[in-house]
């Protein structure tokens, strides 16, 4: 198991590097998430991180990158928003590093 240092305390993260607790999760953690991966968090990457995390908090699963893809578009009407565009906001891994920045447990992640 590995770590994240976040305010002078380790955020435990798993062996592919995601949150090990959902709740160990808030803004300062996502920027040192994005920091970590040398991402600037700017409004398109904010939205995609706000809207992963309302749909686990009500759904108990990420939701699937078809699901993402077009809930976003819907949402970022000066963006259009397709898995390529997904790619190119998180050039790491695409919807996968989203939700390991969005701080959602990695064993749900099949789908990204």
């Amino acid at each position: 198991m590995t770590s994240l240092r976040f305010q002078g305390r380790a955020i435990q993260l798993n062996k592919k590097g995601f949150l090990e607790k959902y709740d160990s999760w808030n803004d300062g953690v996502c920027e040192a998430f994005a920091d970590s991966e040398h991402l600037e968090l700017d409004e398109p990457r904010w939205r995609v991180i706000r809207y992963l995390r309302e749909f686990y908090a009500v759904m108990g699963v990420p939701p699937s990158p078809h699901v993402l893809i077009r809930d976003i578009g819907e949402k970022l009407a000066h963006f259009r928003c397709t898995h390529r565009n997904i790619d190119l906001l998180f050039p790491g891994g695409g919807c996968r590093q989203a939700c390991r920045i969005a701080g959602l447990p990695g064993y749900f992640n099949h789908g990204c």
